[in-house]
């Protein structure tokens, strides 16, 4: 199998469960992520993907569904 990695997205906006079941819907749709935890607490989200998957596509993700990525380590 290919190589994972875990990424953590740092998330502005997201303010209810609502919204973070809407970035987690969002960032599982994206091809390559195998599992996704978002923590509504500390404005993040936890992503595991494939390691060749880039910081774009996740933040494209979360840009897309409405909210602000302030980063991702």
């Amino acid at each position: 199998g290919s190589l994972t990695m875990t990424k953590r997205i740092h998330i502005d906006g997201m303010s209810c469960g609502h919204c973070s079941a809407s970035v987690e819907k969002a960032l599982r749709a994206v091809a390559g992520v195998h599992n996704v935890e978002v923590d509504l607490a500390a404005k993040s989200a936890t992503v595991q993907a494939d390691e060749k998957l880039s910081n774009e596509a996740l933040s494209k993700a979360v840009t897309d569904a409405g909210y602000t990525v302030i980063g991702i380590d």
